[in-house]
């Protein structure tokens, strides 16, 4: 016995030797260990040995061998274990020599900075701001603003139906009759955020872009109070003198409404290719709100009146900047946003 136990324990040793990688341990501990291995073959042979003596020597040679053999196991893997994390620790070492990479500070966008300059400006000249949902109901962006049953902006073209009652919004207007139901005049809110319309996607229109909305309404509030609101934003956005002009429009939710044009800051309208030679850019609608509009709201149009007005960031933007294509603000170019400030 002790003859086959030295015998087991060279062959283990010789096998050992060539063995390079952890996964192959493990089957030489099968071979050995197992419950069909070599050493427990020798544990069987000990049932036929008669003498308790020869078994306690036969017992004392087969379980040292196992404890060798199971803690050479253990001392053979951790040491390769150790030698596969060394390697691996060597083959993804930094070359402290080569030259460091630059790593650049994100900033905002060049639309949401515009917005936040605009939203503090109106926040300046005594506007608080306030937030509708972008998931909205037909009645708040719509029926509630005046849009006529048949108004085509209802159609499926112009706006996301989600289903036969609620839409992503098409304007931040929709934020008029959730104030009125809920504030009791005087209402001086600004609302920015993003909007939604099932447009072609052009250098023109996108199905994405975000506006801002104001809203004033007081006793006697004139339309020279909102031409004046509308001159004084702009000077201070603008940070110059900048001259307006506006023309007759139509807005279902407004009456009389007009559409705004400012002086151009690029030629300070002397006229250039921003302005199409005209002096004028075309930057906003605006209007006094519809009675009917403050109807729906349970504000008295007898004893109140207001105005309203909105413009879109990205066209803003477009202006300010002679940004000839709206697709530049969402395709992330680093090339295209790193002109800006952020």
């Amino acid at each position: 016995m002790k003859e086959e136990v030295e015998k087991i324990r060279e062959e283990f040793y010789r096998e050992l030797s060539s063995i390079d990688q952890v996964g192959c341990l493990r089957e030489i501990r099968v071979k050995y260990l197992g419950r069909r291995g070599m050493v427990t073959s020798l544990m069987e042979k000990m049932r036929s040995v008669g003498s308790k003596e020869e078994k306690a020597r036969m017992g004392q040679w087969v379980n040292g061998l196992k404890k060798e053999i199971s803690q050479t196991l253990e001392d053979r893997s951790s040491a390769l274990s150790a030698q596969r994390e060394e390697a691996r620790l060597l083959e993804e070492s930094i070359d402290i020599s080569l030259p460091g990479r630059r790593r650049f500070l994100g900033k905002r966008h060049p639309v949401v900075r515009v917005l936040d300059q605009a939203v503090s400006v109106l926040v300046g000249m005594g506007f608080s701001v306030q937030y509708s949902p972008e998931i909205e109901s037909e009645y708040y962006n719509y029926t509630g603003l005046n849009y006529p049953p048949d108004h085509p902006a209802r159609e499926m073209q112009d706006t996301f139906y989600l289903d036969d009652h609620t839409l992503l919004r098409s304007h931040t207007t929709a934020i008029q009759q959730h104030i009125m139901e809920n504030v009791t005049p005087p209402i001086r809110i600004v609302a920015p955020g993003k909007c939604y319309r099932n447009e072609t996607v052009t250098s023109r229109s996108h199905v994405l872009f975000h506006q801002i909305d104001a809203l004033y309404i007081d006793r006697n509030v004139s339309l020279g109070d909102l031409l004046e609101m509308i001159d004084t934003f702009f000077m201070k956005l603008f940070q110059e003198k900048t001259k307006t002009k506006v023309r007759p429009s139509y807005f279902p939710f407004v009456e009389p409404g007009i559409e705004v044009d400012v002086s151009c800051t690029a030629c300070a309208g002397q006229g250039c290719s921003l302005c199409k030679h005209s002096g004028w850019l075309e930057i906003c609608g605006a209007g006094m709100v519809h009675p009917k509009v403050l109807e729906e709201g349970n504000i008295d149009p007898e004893h109140y009146s207001g105005y309203a007005w909105g413009l879109g960031v990205e066209r803003l933007f477009m202006c300010l900047h002679g940004v000839e294509d709206i697709r530049y603000f969402t395709g992330n170019d680093l090339r295209f946003l790193s002109q800006f400030p952020g």
